[in-house]
């Protein structure tokens, strides 16, 4: 009933316009299918970070490094910052070998920025991964609507204390920024793999 009523309305516009010629029923259109923007993502390729920071490691060719410039900012505490993804990799220093309780406190707050996202994550897996030289990271791999996807801290447990979270200066949504956060944590991967404390 609804169809022919709008039908009629159709043909009644039509005939309004057009003195000539006959009825004709209202364009067929179908919505289109929910997408995402295309990413070209560039090739892994790794450069060393220039000397100058009590550590080191490789970081992709498509990413700056810039000096951490908030108002908390430390020494040695940098972003590998990817500006055609838009994409920020913050890394936060510290030197500990004076003070045992600033150590735990690292660990504790570690910890706890990443269980701020509990909120909007479905799910945050952790893992402990054991690097070339001894040393070992815990990575943690945030799912759902958070702002930072994957975090890590790393230690050798007498001096240096290395904490890295990704974060995207983009409002765009988890599901369609997946290929870009695949690629930024492969890179930190091979970051955390080729990390050297001086």
């Amino acid at each position: 009933m609804a169809v022919s009523r709008f039908s009629g309305f159709w043909c009644m516009a039509a005939a309004g316009l057009l003195l000539a010629g006959g009825c004709t029923s209202p364009p067929d259109f179908t919505p289109k299918p929910k997408g995402y923007n295309r990413i070209d993502l560039p090739a892994h390729s790794y450069q060393q970070l220039a000397p100058g920071r009590p550590y080191t490691f490789e970081y992709s060719r498509a990413a700056k490094i810039l000096r951490d410039s908030s108002y908390l900012a430390q020494p040695h505490w940098i972003n590998v910052y990817y500006p055609q993804l838009k994409a920020n990799v913050q890394l936060t220093y510290a030197d500990v070998r004076a003070d045992r309780k600033a150590f735990n406190r690292l660990l504790e707050d570690a910890r706890k920025l990443t269980g701020k996202h509990e909120i909007k994550a479905s799910a945050i897996d952790e893992r402990v991964l054991e690097m070339p030289g001894g040393l070992r990271a815990t990575v943690f791999e945030l799912q759902g609507e958070v702002p930072s996807q994957f975090q890590f801290y790393t230690t050798d447990s007498t001096r240096h204390f290395l904490r890295g979270a990704l974060y995207f200066r983009t409002a765009t949504a988890n599901d369609s920024l997946a290929p870009v956060i695949e690629y930024v944590k492969q890179d930190m991967i091979h970051l955390l793999n080729t990390l050297r404390f001086k």
